[in-house]
This record gives structure tokens, sequence and C-alpha cells, in this order.
């Protein structure tokens, strides 16, 4: 990396938005070693939760703990400011566990400003970029809406909601990026005269309620775990105190009120063109598509420690104010409610993301990347997840080095970039474990393991944090090395067997082998096997993340070597390249769905082809017989 410029207006990276996915970007850049600069229009709101004041979730949940592998900064941060945890789908198999949590929205946004502030290679500036300066097929810099130009090697766009955003209330619009904050009016128009392509998306948000004014009596009581977990894997604070969310519904009144302003409504008028997201609608078009429907959930949600606001998720809307709150106030617990303000939708440009290379840089213009809603995504983590890899490899790209990429069988970021890339979205995308087909590899419980060591290759996790990661498999490796060796004898288990509710032994047999039962778990064996209580007692590296893992490991070995065979052969085509030159319409053997689909993304390799809709496997046998295979 060149010596840092002794001009304030020459940076090696520039990140453009300090939302999730910026604030991921910046960081990572920096840390490695590039000097940059983050430019936002308000620096009070880096990191700032636009919608719910949450982290994580289903699939969202295994992403964040994949940033904290690789060595991001949203676990930690979450970590520091949540207040509540919960553990999702534990009735489930482990591959559907999800880790989420309630968030100080004030706190989340500061304490991103605090360790923003701590990287030594990062500088700030607030203000609006109106355009991206290109010299000669590649990002040089930006200008700023006060004029000012900043030159770098390279640019990461991270815009959020902002590109020519449109808040719309019923029949009243106005712009902005997000309720209070002007949106961004150039950029797109500078980009699109340097070929990108865009198109409208929508999102929208919930009414904000006083709770104060709320009767929680009426409602169901959501409290976090008893025993609550963390995102982070390094030794972040462990929450000690939680605040409950609670759980009500609508009903067929408060949907008769709704209809009242759907002839108001931008959605069903046509003001809105933009698509939203299929899986979390607002209110209204819930009520519209699931007619037969009686009631839907509306789940209350604490936006911190000290203050009375809640978000009403489950409740997006972007309906006149009057009929929004006339509706809500007819919900149990409601009835008097007070509102701090109005749900509303939200209009805004992205750039189809099959614009992009894997390594989220744009194929149109060399050194400029961008990373979130930008690309057509929603949720903080997806957002995240890109800016922390664009980081990444606008610094690699500097260094002359290959790209960072990560395989579908390797992380849920690898599914989400390679999603975005070959298929493209024409609505919000969001993550779920049904997109991953290698769902028991990427756990939540095991993010470390499978990324930790490629962040130190990285120069992103430190020396002490690989230690750690070693120290901590192989004290699960002595744990099943025990349980696989050590037998018990009948008159030792079986009341724990009666207990559990499963066959009673006959003869002797290996611990690992009842472990192996589906009513037994590994807490019942520590509970009620002395042999396997005082091997735990002394086994100083037992924690229980340890004894968590080992009996994921013992339970789900049989599934978990099948899925990683399965990974194995289809990474034979993963690493097929296809020559990026290669003319797709003289290759007459190809169905003419797939020569119009190849030509357009562009993919790099088979197995990237192969994951394009429209591109058969007969298609794919023409792909490689034309490389010679």
């Amino acid at each position: 990396m060149k010596q840092r410029a002794n001009r304030y207006n020459r940076y090696d990276i520039i990140v453009v938005g300090a939302g999730h996915a910026g604030c991921e970007a910046a960081a990572s850049a920096a840390n490695l070693g590039s000097h940059v600069l983050l430019i936002t229009m308000n620096m009070t709101n880096m990191g700032q939760m636009s919608c719910n004041p949450s982290i994580g979730g289903v699939a969202k949940g295994q992403i964040v703990r994949e940033i904290d592998a690789l060595g991001g900064l949203t676990g930690e941060i979450s970590d520091a400011t949540m207040i509540q945890f919960r553990m999702l789908n534990l009735s489930k198999g482990p591959a559907m566990w999800s880790p989420r949590a309630q968030n100080d929205r004030t706190l989340f946004s500061i304490e991103w400003r605090q360790r923003l502030e701590r990287i030594q290679n990062l500088d700030f500036w607030q203000d609006s970029v109106t355009d991206l300066i290109v010299e000669k097929g590649r990002a040089a810099g930006v200008t700023t809406f006060m004029g000012i130009t900043f030159y770098a090697e390279s640019v990461i766009l991270a815009n959020g909601t902002f590109l020519n955003g449109i808040i719309h209330i019923g029949e009243k619009q106005f712009q902005g990026g997000r309720m209070g904050e002007r949106s961004s009016k150039d950029l797109t128009e500078n980009l699109k005269g340097f070929g990108l392509e865009s198109n409208r998306m929508k999102t929208g948000t919930p009414v904000r309620v006083d709770g104060r004014t709320l009767d929680f009596a009426k409602m169901t009581e959501q409290p976090g775990d008893p025993i609550p977990g963390k995102f982070s894997f390094l030794n972040t604070p462990v929450l000690k105190n939680q605040r409950s969310c609670y759980l009500t519904f609508t009903s067929e009144e408060v949907h008769d009120i709704l209809k009242t302003g759907f002839e108001k409504s931008p959605l069903f008028t046509g003001r809105i063109k933009g698509t939203g997201p299929r899986y979390c609608p607002s209110i209204e078009d819930k009520i519209e598509r699931f007619a037969d429907k009686e009631r839907h959930q509306l789940f209350i949600e604490p936006e911190g420690w000290e203050t009375a606001e809640y978000y009403v998720n489950g409740f997006s809307s972007s309906l006149p104010e009057e009929v929004q709150f006339a509706a809500l106030r007819k919900v149990k617990g409601f009835e008097h409610a007070r509102f701090f303000r109005p749900g509303y939708a939200i209009e805004y440009d992205y750039f189809p993301p099959n614009q992009l290379s894997f390594s989220l840089e744009s194929k149109v213009i060399e050194h400029l990347y961008l990373a979130g809603q930008i690309n057509g995504t929603t949720g903080y983590e997806e957002a995240a997840a890109q800016g922390f890899m664009a980081g990444i490899n606008a610094h690699l790209k500097l260094q002359g080095r290959e790209p960072f990429i990560l395989k579908r069988s390797e992380a849920y970021i690898g599914v989400l970039i390679d999603d975005l890339i070959t298929k493209g979205t024409e609505e919000p995308y969001r993550m779920f474990t049904s997109r991953a087909e290698y769902r028991i590899l990427l756990r939540q419980d095991n993010a470390d393991q499978r990324l930790t060591r490629k962040a130190h290759e990285l120069g992103l996790a430190s020396d002490n944090r690989l230690k750690a990661l070693n120290e901590k498999y192989a004290s699960i490796e002595i744990l099943i090395d025990f349980l696989k060796k050590t037998s018990i004898a009948p008159e030792e288990a079986n009341s724990m067997l009666d207990r559990c509710g499963t066959a009673q032994l006959s003869q002797g047999t290996k611990l690992v082998t009842l472990l192996l039962r589906p009513q037994i778990s590994i807490k019942d064996m520590i509970r009620d096997l002395p042999p396997v209580n005082e091997f735990v007692e002394k086994c100083t590296g037992c924690v229980t993340e340890v004894i968590e893992e080992a009996e994921i490991q013992i339970k789900y070995e049989g599934y978990i070597k099948k899925e990683q065979e399965i990974a194995d052969k289809l990474s034979r085509l993963e690493h097929m390249p296809l020559d990026p030159g290669v003319d797709y319409h003289q290759l007459k053997s190809l169905s003419s769905e797939a020569r119009e689909k190849l030509s357009h993304v562009r993919p790099e390799t088979i197995g990237q082809a192969a994951r394009i809709s429209g591109v058969s496997p007969a298609d794919i046998s023409v792909l490689i017989v034309h490389l010679g295979r």
C-alpha cells in the first residue's frame, strides 16, 4: 500500500454511505491497511437501524456470526448494545438454529461511530456525493454536494435507500432517504451515463408508538432466552438483564378500517412503481394477498433501554396516517396508544447486481464496488456482509492480490453474493436458510471453524484469535474422543434412559452410542452419568459452546459427511473457468434461452453457469465439451 498521502483529498479507497454496508466496508478496508475516507450525509447516524431495532434472525443470524468469524464488527456491536437475545428454531435441527437480538437503536449507532473512530487509517467527511469520477474506464474519485473533489484508487458505493428516494404516506409523497433525511438526487444519472443500468425498488417501515400508552397486560409477553447467548466468538459481554417483546394480533375490525384507506394507498393506486419485498409485505398488502386470514401477528419491540418508543413489527404501511392510527387503536393493548410517527413506504433506485463480479466490483467501471441495498437486497445483515466483502476486495485489488471469494459451501455470505451475481434480483433480496443447499455445513455454531483461518490469512484475525480457535476445537476433539472410547454399564445408565423415555441397556455400550439416540442429550449425560460429569469438570476447555458443538458433530456426523461429499463433487465444476470473452451466440448447440442468459450474466465458471435460471444440464454439457473436457 502506498504511503498515506499528505493531501487531504487523496485516499486509497472512498466509501460512500455509512449504513451497515458502508460501515463494514470502511472498517475492513482500513483494518487491512488502506487509507479510507468514509463519506456520509449525517455522522450522527452511522450504522443507523432504519427499520426494526434488531440484528439476526433466520439465516441472518448465521451471516452475522460469519462476519464476526471473519473479523467484521456487526456481531461485536450487537453484543455491546443488545437488550434481548433469543435463539430461534431450537425445536428444529441445528442447521436451522438462528441467533437474534433486540438492540438499543441509539446505542447501536453510537457504538458504530466510536468503533470506527478508533481505526487509525479511517477518515470521515459529512456530505453528499453527487458524481463519480471515472478516468480511462476506472473509478478515480467522487465530487460532493459542496463541490469538493476527493480522489481515490477505488470507490465503494453503499448508498442504501438514498438514491432518488421518495417517501410515501397516503397521498403525500416527498423526497427522502429515510424519514427526516434528504435523498441523493444526482448520482444515479451520473452512473447511468457511464453505462450502468438502474431500476426501482420499494420498502417500508411501521409506525412507532409510545410504550407508556400501551396495555401490555392484554398482550403475550415474549421474553429472551433464560441463558442469553451472543453473536461474537470473541469475549464480548454476556447480557445479564433483558427487556421483553410482546405479541398481539390484528382483527377483522382492524382490517376493515385499513381498507378504508386503500383508495389513497400509493401501493394500490400505482404511484409506487418499485417492487416491494415479497417476504416482508406491508399490512395492506397482507390483507389483500391473504384475504382468508382473520388476523395477523404484531410483535411489539422496545427501541432501547431508556426510551418509551416501541416498534410495531408486522404493521409496515404507507396508508394515510389517520387510517394507520385509527386501525391500530382497535388492536388489543393499543386502545389508548399515542404515536411518535406513522409508517411509510420508501421508493429508491438500485443497480441490478448481475452487473458485478463476485468481488462486488463493477463489470462496467473498474475499481468501482457496490454493496448493500444499492444491489437490491434488504436487511442490515445482508448489507453488512456485502460491505465487508467489498472493503476486503477493494483493498486486495490495490495490493495486486486475488479477490477474496467465498463459495456456497463455505458461507451464507457466499450464497448471498452468488445468488445476486448469478441470478440477479427484481425484488428486495432476503436471505433464508432454504436458499443454502449446504445448510448442515453452514451452521451458526461453526462459523469460526469455517472462516477464522481465512480471516487470519487475510490479516483480519489476530494470532490470539487463531490460537483461541485451535484450542476450542482441540477441546471438542478431546470430548468427542472420550465419548467414543468410554463404555457405560447398564446399571449406570438405565435410570437415565428411563427418565428420557428410551430403551434400557442389557449390556455395556459406548457413551457415543447412547448420545446418538434422539431422546438423549449430552446435558442429560452430564447430569446423570458420573463418568461424564467428572470428565467435563476436569476438562478446562469444556465450556458450554464446546459441549454443544461436540454433540452436534456426533449426532449429525453422517449428514455432515454426506453433504461435504456432495459439495466436494460440485466444487469441481465450480473451478472450471469460462472464457469471459466467449461468444455464446456462436454455440448453436446451446438452447436459445441459455445463449441469451449466458450472454447477459457472463458467468465466470461452469458452476456459476449451472445456477443460472434457464440454463439446463444439457447446456452445461455443451459448455464442458466446448472447454475440451
